[in-house]
């Protein structure tokens, strides 16, 4: 099942995305469901077409849980050890951003670069403590996300809440699946015709399980709350202009335009 969010005429709604969505947004509908998406889903019989509706981000987390230097390549690419254990750290609900939403370029930054990613969505109502084997009965389901960072500040800070934190600086979407399959899935990373990212989650040092429990044993994870698992290698810089894309085989593409703030 594909859970979407999104605006219409009536307002704002979650809904199921009926259809194949392998040639994009075309001839999906996406049908109205009553209030949160966790537990049984049940739809209204309101449908609209996909491409009628305007798409936000698939949820709007407590918070958003980011695991730095989970892939090994992309730790060599900035000359840092892998970590003995995950390397968390947080970026608000503020930053997060939707589908065709505009991620703005700070002035304070000269150097913001794109970190594709794939996004676990927590369902499990005060997942706290859980072990391994219980992981995965926390996880609601998935969708793509970029860990959008401020790759100057995050060196001159010596920590990293400014340099991920922006405004616009987590875009998820388009949707969640909450029946993939991801423990081998070929995540990208495309600025305009540019393939700058390509990894695979198997290469992940820190598994998905490990990841929900070892974040689990330090916070409460609510519904709805969001763990990044790590960036593969191939990290670059964001211009005015640029227009990225986040696609991970099976969950569908993320896209966002660039723009200097004013």
């Amino acid at each position: 099942m594909r859970i979407a969010r999104f605006a219409h005429g009536g307002g704002m709604s979650f809904g199921v995305v009926e259809g194949d969505p392998g040639a994009g947004t075309e001839g999906l509908t996406v049908a109205q469901i009553e209030g949160l998406p966790f537990g049984r889903v049940q739809t209204t019989g309101q449908r609209w077409a996909v491409d009628d509706v305007r798409l936000l981000s698939p949820i709007l987390p407590s918070k958003v849980v980011c695991v730095g230097r989970n892939y090994a390549a992309h730790a060599a690419e900035h000359n840092a050890e892998v970590p003995k254990e995950p390397l968390l750290f947080l970026k608000p609900s503020t930053s997060v951003a939707g589908p065709g939403d505009a991620i703005r370029l700070p002035t304070q930054s000269k150097q913001v670069e794109h970190e594709a990613e794939l996004a676990v969505v927590i369902g499990m109502t005060g997942a706290r403590r859980i072990d391994r084997a219980t992981a995965p009965a926390a996880i609601f389901g998935y969708t793509c996300a970029n860990d959008v960072t401020a790759r100057d500040l995050q060196r001159s800070d010596g920590q990293w809440t400014r340099a991920k934190g922006f405004d616009s600086f987590c875009p998820l979407g388009p949707w969640i699946d909450t029946d993939a399959d991801v423990s081998d899935v070929e995540v990208t990373c495309t600025v305009g015709e540019e393939v700058r990212q390509r990894g695979r989650t198997k290469d992940l040092i820190f598994d998905i399980p490990t990841l929900v429990s070892y974040v689990s044993h330090v916070m409460t994870l609510l519904p709805g709350d969001v763990i990044l698992t790590g960036t593969p290698a191939g990290v670059g810089p964001l211009t005015d202009g640029d227009t990225v894309t986040v696609a991970i085989d099976g969950l569908g593409t993320l896209s966002n335009p660039v723009v200097n703030l004013d």
